[in-house]
């Protein structure tokens, strides 16, 4: 009259606890596999046809020490400002046109 069957039916461990690693051990595996079509669909889209692909290479200007060395110093640093961005309280807007007006003016009065 005992069987095995009516104990495991009765336990909590096998009731609740069984499902619960299933789904666990489960999900585990089933999120590795979407994670894994995720990067791979990445992989495609990144990859680029090899014409293509040279012609961006030789279109890019490498940046060497001595090119950002003439570059800053054709730049005058004597005439700079410091101009204020608005704060997060302000309306850049109007801000915006404040500076314009301030930059007209000091235009119109030239050197």
């Amino acid at each position: 009259m005992w069987s095995p069957w009516e104990a495991l039916k009765k336990s909590k461990t096998a009731r609740f606890g069984i499902p619960m690693l299933l789904l666990v051990v489960g999900g585990s595996f089933g999120l590795r596999e979407f994670t894994q079509i995720r990067y791979d669909a990445q992989k495609l889209k990144k990859k680029l046809d090899p014409e293509l692909e040279a012609r961006i290479k030789a279109q890019k200007n490498p940046v060497t020490l001595e090119n950002e060395y003439e570059r800053l110093r054709s730049v005058n640093m004597d005439e700079w400002q410091n101009i204020r961005g608005p704060r997060p309280w302000e309306d850049s807007r109007e801000y915006q046109q404040q500076q314009h007006a301030l930059q007209d003016a000091r235009h119109k009065k030239g050197p």
